[in-house]
């Protein structure tokens, strides 16, 4: 049976408050924003858009698409899935690392709305220094480029790609620009003071995560670990068509739901509801999650 819009049923509020003790606390809040304390660490959730995907998307345990058996409890937007798009920006000192960079004028036109997120938040895009891509799908890469054409953070530096992504990565025209920055990384890299690489594949080639600790609290970065979360926490075996490995998808995050189902850490993801920062608890066969 599946459960509410984002896999969470009524729980009691003193286990939840415990949780929440010591993580993520909101330090700021927009309508395409918001900003949380890790510590010394500044979080950034920033809103990039929305896209809109049938529900042929979502595929059961033998990699068949789901048509009209969709269990009614997940919503729908005009018979489609809503997904958020989110980008990540991690405040360290000085150091600013945007973890992914949404779509900019590249796919949808509900997408591309990061860099006024990021106007909103008070942060301009000369501060980042840093881009750690988690995958070089279109709606985390291409942002990298302003609708306008010109660069979309003009004094980037280095510009962090999981290193099995890199041939897909230089293949992307409209990226060509940045080869002269970009660094192969993997598994356990730092990309910042508090920040490393956790390998998450499956999704993509490469797909990688990012571990944020601070406050004696870890954050995970996940990607596209989870899509839809109304289905994917409750039941983690279900994939996602683009998967381009459904059974190292499937595993990867069953492996960072364990590593995750813990006290003090917490997940952020790309295509949980915005702004997609929660943390996750065992329920029966599998997860729910519970946003911060």
């Amino acid at each position: 049976m599946f459960a509410g819009t984002n896999g969470t049923p009524s729980s009691s509020v003193a286990a939840d408050f415990a949780r929440n003790v010591g993580g993520p606390q909101r330090a700021g809040v927009g309508e395409n924003f918001v900003k949380f304390a890790l510590g010394k660490t500044t979080v950034v959730g920033l809103r990039d858009g929305y896209v809109d995907m049938p529900p042929t998307r979502l595929r059961k345990p033998d990699g068949q698409p789901f048509r009209g058996d969709l269990p009614p409890s997940i919503p729908l937007v005009d018979g489609k899935f809503r997904l958020s798009v989110n980008a990540f920006l991690i405040i360290d000192g000085e150091s600013h690392i945007l973890i992914d960079t949404g779509a900019a004028d590249s796919w949808e036109p509900t997408l591309g709305r990061l860099l006024r997120s990021m106007q909103e938040a008070g942060v301009a895009p000369s501060l980042v220094d840093t881009v750690a891509i988690t995958h070089t799908h279109e709606d985390h890469v291409n942002g990298l480029v302003a609708a306008d054409g010109s660069n979309a953070f003009p004094k980037l530096k280095r510009l962090f790609i999981p290193s099995q992504a890199i041939p897909l990565f230089d293949k992307i025209d409209r990226l060509a620009r940045f080869r002269n920055v970009r660094v192969a990384i993997g598994e356990g890299f730092k990309i910042g003071p508090s920040s490393t690489a956790v390998s998450a594949l499956g999704h993509e080639l490469g797909h990688m995560a990012y571990e944020v600790k601070g406050g004696g609290s870890t954050l995970l970065v996940w990607g596209d670990t989870v899509h839809v979360p109304a289905a994917q926490f409750e039941r983690p075996e279900l994939t996602w068509e683009f998967d381009a490995d459904q059974d190292k998808a499937r595993a990867s995050r069953l492996r960072l739901l364990r590593r995750s189902n813990k006290p003090g850490h917490f997940i952020a993801g790309a295509h949980l509801d915005f702004p997609g920062v929660g943390y996750v608890t065992r329920q029966g066969d599998g997860y729910r999650f519970t946003p911060v």
